[in-house]
């Protein structure tokens, strides 16, 4: 239970620092608590596509957004933006990531600027729990976008499909990883297969996202049968 106090104090600080709008009143609003049951968490699910993979060189071009309310996606809420370049991004351009995610350097030019991608996503987050694949790629580009921009780098709840696929694979919320799991096996696609879920097109923001709520909903509903009720049990499976 530490840490949810601790990050309380951390979000109450950090609000401070900032003026009134989406990022502060994501970082005013409490998470769901861990006792939270999975049959009412809200949850969002995110994608990001980048440049790369570190975000102290690379920059994110796109985001996805799928809310799941629950045990139900609510595709209503769904929505994507692209994030414009500027300054030095805007020289060096998307270069050879757009053969991986098909983004150019034209299209991004038609996207919002940052002040305007925050705000929307910190507006969809605000008393949600973030939902990805490998979720350290999304808390870190936008944590590296709020340090640029704010000062602040929020923190986050998030329930990472890949970290459950491994404790499913591991055969038990008790017994641990899978070790015969190669990283094949965790990737977003080869992990829906388990449950039959289609296959989509992949490095589209938007549809990673909505792939990944997919995943999460299939998994969960295994956990279930294991014991995994509560967001607690989720983050300790």
């Amino acid at each position: 239970m530490r840490e949810w106090f601790t990050g309380a104090g951390r979000r109450r600080r950090s609000a401070r620092r900032l003026p009134d709008g989406p990022l502060r009143r994501y970082l005013e609003t409490p998470p769901p608590g861990p006792s939270t049951p999975l049959a009412d968490l809200p949850l969002l699910a995110m994608d990001v596509e980048t440049t790369g993979l570190d975000p102290r060189r690379d920059r994110v071009l796109s985001v996805g957004l799928v809310p799941v309310d629950g045990d139900r996606i609510v595709l209503g809420g769904a929505q994507a933006m692209l994030l414009r370049a500027d300054g030095a991004d805007e020289v060096e351009g998307v270069g050879q990531s757009a053969t991986v995610h098909g983004i150019t350097d034209d299209t991004v030019a038609t996207g919002v600027g940052v002040d305007v991608f925050l705000e929307r996503v910190f507006a969809a987050l605000t008393g949600r729990v973030l939902v990805a694949h490998y979720s350290r790629i999304e808390t870190d580009f936008l944590g590296a976008l709020c340090t640029s921009g704010h000062g602040v780098r929020p923190p986050f709840v998030p329930v990472d499909t890949l970290e459950l696929h491994r404790r499913v694979l591991g055969g038990g919320v008790d017994m641990g990883f899978a070790p015969e799991s190669s990283p094949d096996e965790l990737r977003l696609w080869n992990a829906r297969e388990r449950y039959g879920l289609p296959r989509y097109r992949a490095h589209d923001a938007l549809i990673d996202a909505l792939a990944c709520a997919e995943l999460y909903l299939a998994q969960t509903a295994e956990l279930h049968d294991r014991g995994v009720t509560t967001l607690r049990d989720l983050r300790t499976a």
